[in-house]
């Protein structure tokens, strides 16, 4: 599942005190209340309970995609370009001054770490669209918990709850692609250093990979089918697997595998300062959950093809590559009986953790999937491994081979999306590049907030704000 981003928030910033336009002097004033406002959607949706976020996301991506145009006007402006085919000039009066808290900077358990302060509009452009691809990402997970909800979807709501996921994630892999290649600095800042973005892009790409995957792939969906209380279709039929193309799904998963660990080595090759431990450890998970994913697909292809042994084998590969014990409780002879009793440890913390798992996704916790789905694999794996162990010892009574020699003739991974297309910044409309010439009216608008809000949040009294009594008459509270 993708990783759970947390969104950023930022200080006030007045546009004017920094800039001066000669040829379209409202354009600061309204970027500035633009941006005022989507600060302010970004702290309500900070405060928001964790169940509650995903339906306020909506109201992020609209100021995201309301003030990103100014934004990138003034950016224009700057650099001598033009607008809707209009020459907009921008003066830079002093070095601007922007603050934006990071969100995958490590930092102590139960603290944030502190805004980083900032002196460039380049800053703001790439924490603003890092904002937009965490959104984009967080929509996506958005639209994968409906595949746990209560009432099992049908095979149509699956599919388009995944390809909408899988078009998210696309998108957020070309913003992060776009951003590292537009960065021209040296940044100490680990959400918006190169390596990061070259990570999370790759990341991206391996999760959408996966998605193609989990598509076509019929036995995650059965195994969550049979732990859903509220299903009743068990009653009916037994569910239909469908064959799939196995073999080529492997080296697909395969592909994702080789992102990840991309991903991995690049988020691990920061020169200053180290990212959050969370975010590392889910690139680890899913560059296993891929690869256990694709073993299990070699394995279907061996029972396809009548070599029931082969396929166990590679059964107990895909748990080698998940970092379960591959020796399985119904075919452990072979296991010492040291070996036996780890495995056995090892079984009952993986109990813990998938009833932990299933109680965040029942609840809706903005934790669920931090696994990167590799205990959901292993589930299957479970699955299938009984089955099939069972019917060798009755029927086939093939001998299993030790599965080591599989692991090394894997093949390589096959890609199936081609890298996304470049992230184009969106631009202002002819008409609204029109009104911008007139001039700005008394006041820029930059202290306003929607909700009324202003700035007496817990996030500006670290910089000195004062906060509003309790009771008092508007206007007076510098005599309490």
């Amino acid at each position: 599942m993708p990783f759970p981003f947390s969104l950023p928030t930022t200080s006030p910033l007045s546009f004017s005190a920094y800039l001066r336009s000669s040829t379209h002097p409202s354009l600061l004033l309204a970027a500035a209340t633009q941006r005022s406002v989507l600060r302010a959607v970004l702290k309500r949706h900070k405060r928001l309970p964790a169940p509650s976020q995903p339906s306020d996301l909506s109201n992020v991506l609209s100021a995201l995609n309301e003030y990103i145009p100014y934004l990138f006007a003034l950016d224009a402006g700057l650099s001598g370009g033009a607008v809707a085919g209009e020459e907009i000039d921008v003066i830079l009066e002093k070095e601007l001054e922007v603050e934006w808290r990071p969100t995958l900077t490590h930092s102590a358990p139960g603290r944030e770490p502190p805004r980083a302060k900032l002196q460039s509009l380049e800053y703001e452009i790439y924490f603003v669209l890092q904002t937009l691809a965490y959104t984009y990402t967080l929509l996506a997970r958005n639209q994968l918990w409906t595949l746990y909800a209560p009432i099992t979807p049908t095979t149509e709501q699956r599919t388009t709850a995944i390809t909408t996921a899988t078009k998210y994630l696309l998108q957020a892999s070309s913003i992060h692609s776009y951003l590292s290649n537009r960065w021209v600095f040296t940044s100490s800042i680990i959400d918006i250093s190169q390596p990061t973005l070259g990570a999370l892009s790759f990341l991206a790409i391996a999760e959408a990979t996966l998605l193609a995957v989990l598509k076509d792939d019929p036995y995650p969906a059965i195994v969550t089918q049979s732990r859903n209380k509220n299903d009743k279709d068990w009653m009916i039929k037994p569910p239909d697997i469908p064959k799939v193309r196995a073999h080529l799904f492997a080296r697909l998963c395969l592909a994702a595998a080789e992102h990840a660990a991309k991903a991995s080595a690049m988020l691990r090759q920061q020169q200053e300062g180290k990212p959050r431990e969370d975010l590392v450890r889910y690139v680890d998970d899913l560059r296993k959950a891929a690869r256990g994913k694709a073993c299990r697909f070699f394995a279907i292809d061996a029972d396809l093809g009548g070599t029931t042994g082969e396929a166990i084998a590679w059964l107990r590969a895909g748990k080698n590559e998940l970092g379960f014990s591959p020796v399985s409780s119904f075919g452990g002879a072979d296991a010492s009986e040291e070996g036996g009793s780890r495995g056995l440890v090892m079984k009952i913390k993986r109990g813990w953790s998938e009833k932990r798992e299933d109680k965040r996704i029942e609840r809706g916790a903005g934790g669920w999937g931090s696994d990167a789905g590799r205990l959901e694999e292993g589930r299957v794996i479970d699955m299938l491994e009984s089955k099939w162990v069972k019917m060798n010892d009755t029927i086939n009574t093939q001998l299993i081979p030790p599965y080591a020699p599989l692991l090394s003739a894997m093949p390589s991974g096959r890609e199936i999306h081609n890298r996304p297309a470049p992230y184009v910044p969106p631009g202002l409309d002819e008409d609204d590049v029109v009104r911008m010439r007139a001039p700005a009216e008394e006041g820029d608008g930059d202290g306003f907030e929607a909700g009324g809000e202003g700035d007496s949040s817990e996030e500006e009294e670290e910089g000195g704000g004062r906060r509003a009594v309790v009771g008092a008459f508007p206007g007076t509270a510098g005599y309490y």
